[in-house]
């Protein structure tokens, strides 16, 4: 894997490629998310942490679409890892003007509830609520966020491993919480949800039923490929690695990603000789060598690939046939953005991609994706950048 990864940055270097970027013409604070109506790329939904959802429609801000902040932890200091933090639109949304979000509320309690829209309006009332799922979180860090929709329109939800370091209560390989997970649940069936039956563990007694896989330390971002409905998960590193996981989507249920046994493919607890029997490694992983503390404070930082993962998607758009099929992702704390394909399940067709048009600082919080399949990078600084082309 390390001669792997060697390798592929340094044909990176030699061959540049180039991503096209458009700045939406509006300003946001603390952004970290971007969702938009199937089939429409004028109208976007974009998530601040501070707890308000933009309504951007033709590049123009219209009305929130809905404000929180009345319940939403405030993140004011850097590198704060709560507050609102993940949206989905229920698949039927253009009918029924339903959507879901994830957030860390002032109690520490992750909340994943529901909203709905005003009648003929991009608007919600943020008095009707309808709280889905709480967990309590025991430490700051590690609350994971993203929530999607599978082909089944089942709710998958990231959780991480409940935060601090190393995973100290040995959340993510104990299936008696849900800590370290990605959850799977029926949102359209009973109040508040049903479980599949075909969850990995819907007939064990003792076992969480929401879980669908685990092992995980932060899923910050992990998205399903609307082709096929494989998963790809960015999983953030402890302190040496930031992996890329996938699966296919029919193997997925009751699979372990080993954190913490393993930090990526390597041993982690314990540092050698640990038992790596059914776990997945990841498809990518990328050393974990610039400075976090340093990334907050707006200090370059010069030869390193990043510190913090930030998932992305696999293009199934019309406008770039020449990466169709290429799963984007990038890193916080530089910025960098690449991509790659999936062959017989592992990562070929490298790229390392040049971003032409930032005007700013940039921290990379997240990737968006509008109806049509096209790209979005989401600035953590305030800025939204489509990718418009590529050279």
């Amino acid at each position: 894997m390390r001669q792997f990864a060697f390798i592929i940055f340094l044909f990176s270097q030699i061959f540049p490629n180039q991503l096209i970027l458009e700045k939406i013409p509006v300003n946001f604070r603390k952004p970290i998310y971007l969702v938009s109506p199937e089939k429409q790329s004028d109208t976007l939904f974009v998530v601040e942490q501070f707890g308000s959802i933009k309504t951007i429609i033709r590049g123009q801000q219209e009305l929130d679409l809905l404000d929180i902040r009345d319940r939403v932890h405030q993140p004011h200091m850097p590198g704060d890892e709560r507050g609102l933090l993940g949206m989905a639109l229920h698949p039927d949304f253009t009918n029924n003007g339903k959507f879901y979000v994830n957030y860390v509320n002032k109690d520490d309690i992750t909340i994943i509830s529901s909203f709905k829209l005003t009648k003929n309006k991009f608007k919600a009332n943020s008095d009707n609520e309808k709280i889905i799922l709480s967990i309590k979180q025991p430490y700051a860090n590690h609350n994971g966020g993203q929530l999607a929709f599978d082909k089944n329109n089942y709710l998958y939800i990231g959780v991480g491993d409940g935060g601090y370091a190393g995973d100290p209560k040995f959340h993510s390989q104990n299936n008696q919480t849900l800590f370290g997970t990605i959850l799977r649940i029926d949102v359209n069936s009973n109040n508040p949800y049903d479980i599949p039956v075909d969850n990995p563990y819907y007939l064990k007694k003792d076992l969480r039923k929401e879980i669908f896989c685990y092992g995980l330390r932060n899923p910050w971002r992990f998205s399903f490929d609307k082709k096929n409905g494989d998963l790809y998960i960015a999983d953030v590193g402890q302190n040496n690695w930031e992996e890329v996981n996938y699966i296919r989507i029919d193997e997925a249920a009751g699979s372990n990603f080993g954190w913490n046994l393993k930090e990526g493919s390597y041993c982690y607890y314990p540092k050698t000789d640990c038992n790596s029997e059914n776990l997945i490694d990841p498809v990518f992983e990328y050393p974990n060598n610039a400075n976090y503390i340093k990334t907050l404070i707006g200090w370059n930082q010069h030869n390193v690939k990043g510190c913090s993962i930030t998932g992305g998607y696999v293009y199934r758009g019309n406008k770039n046939p020449e990466v169709y099929g290429e799963y984007f992702f990038g890193d916080y704390c530089t910025g960098n953005v690449w991509s790659f394909q999936i062959q017989n399940k592992i990562a070929v067709n490298y790229k390392e991609w040049d971003l032409i048009g930032v005007d700013d600082d940039f921290y990379l919080s997240s990737f968006g994706e509008d109806g049509l399949g096209d790209l979005y990078l989401i600035n953590h600084k305030g800025s939204i950048y489509k990718i418009v082309d590529i050279n």
